[in-house]
C-alpha cells in the first residue's frame, strides 16, 4: 500500500509537516477545526498511494484549513 516514489515520500513530509503546525496551532488557541485538519494532514499520506490524488487531497485540506484557521 505505501509507494516509495519520492514524490510521494516529499508529499508525505511537506503536508506531514504543515499538519503537525495546524494541530499545535489549534491546540494552543482551543480550537478543534485547525487541530483536526493537521490530524488529516497527518494520517492520509498513509492511505492514499496514487500521485495525483495525494497532492490534490494535501492541496485540499490545506485550502479547508485557509478557510478555518481563524474562526
Amino acid at each position: 500500500m505505501l509507494n516509495f516514489n519520492p514524490y510521494n515520500l516529499l508529499a508525505g513530509f511537506i503536508f506531514g509537516t504543515i499538519g503537525l503546525g495546524a494541530f499545535s496551532y489549534g491546540k494552543r488557541l482551543d480550537r478543534w477545526q485547525p487541530r483536526a485538519i493537521g490530524v488529516a494532514l497527518m494520517a492520509y499520506p498513509y492511505v492514499i498511494s496514487d500521485g495525483w490524488l495525494l497532492w490534490s487531497a494535501g492541496v485540499g485540506l490545506l485550502v479547508l484549513l485557509w478557510f478555518y484557521h481563524h474562526e
